[in-house]
């Protein structure tokens, strides 16, 4: 019987998530439980939680130690939250599966919603997407940085750090925690790839490949192939305040994008809709969204 070690990440989150890539292998080839070997990996940016994800190195402080440890072939899968996954990924490395995805929207804690914190309030996040949109929303509020598992946001939160905190709708699902209220996607469209876990391998481990690719959602694949291409169209990083969803009707996928400003005063939207897994489509509407953001939008990305 084949045995496959599972890297992820040790936070509560992360290990839920590997959990379930773990289940879901498990059912999909009739394994028995000690098939899949789950192995934690400490990474930089679970060690550093006093400074915001763009300071001291972005996305690839949640994969860098994962990544090292897939191609020193001490695992040979690893679990992510495809969100935290950096646009471009080393060509050693394949996303071989994309669990179904969750709810993709945001959910306020602290509040009923971004209109009804009080005046001047004080919302805590280290997401540069999710302080543009509030402050979009709520010129008035403050901003304060808030880092950490879900756990210690929300103790920061208990502790009047800040009035309000926005997290992903999916994580605090997946943790079975009912706090907060849901976003629309038409009041805060989520960040790319939000709601998604995804399972890496290495490029050239054909039968790892295989044996993960047996659980993946052809459609959510689709959807996060979108956002992320999207992503490297527009050249963002971590600085970049932008948001993205793609969804699949019938034959038909709609990908909207938002970018901002940092201070959340100029946004631009953008809409399209053709094939599923046309190539075409996100770079046309990374072009679209770039030839008719004002300047101070189009900076933080490719212009």
């Amino acid at each position: 019987m084949p045995s496959l070690r599972l890297g992820t990440r040790g936070s509560p989150l992360a290990l839920v998530q590997a959990h379930l890539v773990r289940d879901a292998l498990l059912a999909a080839h009739g394994w028995s439980a000690d098939a899949v070997e789950i192995v934690v990996i400490r990474t930089t940016g679970d060690r550093v939680q006093d400074r915001a994800l763009a300071e001291i190195g972005g996305k690839a402080l949640w994969t860098k130690e994962l990544d090292r440890a897939l191609l020193d072939g001490e695992i040979d899968c690893a679990v992510h939250s495809m969100k935290d996954v950096e646009t471009v990924r080393p060509a050693e490395i394949a996303i071989a599966a994309v669990l179904p995805r969750a709810d993709v929207r945001d959910r306020i804690v602290g509040a009923e919603s971004v209109a009804a914190l009080p005046e001047r309030a004080r919302v805590g996040t280290s997401s540069p997407r999710r302080a543009a949109q509030v402050r979009r929303l709520r010129p008035d509020v403050e901003i304060v940085l808030f880092r950490g598992n879900v756990d210690t946001r929300l103790a920061k939160l208990a502790a009047d750090e800040a009035e309000a905190t926005l997290l992903a709708a999916a994580g605090l699902e997946r943790l079975g925690r009912s706090e907060g209220h849901a976003i629309p996607v038409e009041t805060m469209l989520p960040a790319p790839a939000q709601g998604a876990v995804g399972i890496e391998a290495r490029a050239g481990d054909h039968e790892a490949l295989r044996l993960i690719g047996a659980i993946d959602c052809p459609e959510t694949h689709g959807c996060i192939a979108a956002e992320r291409a999207l992503l490297a169209a527009l050249k963002a990083d971590c600085h970049s305040p932008v948001a993205a969803l793609a969804t699949i009707e019938g034959a038909i996928l709609t990908l909207r994008a938002e970018l901002f400003s940092e201070d959340g005063a100029h946004h631009v939207h953008a809409q399209e809709a053709g094939a599923p897994g046309d190539p075409a489509l996100p770079g046309a509407v990374a072009r679209d969204l770039l030839e008719r953001a004002p300047t101070e939008v189009r900076r933080l990305f490719g212009g």
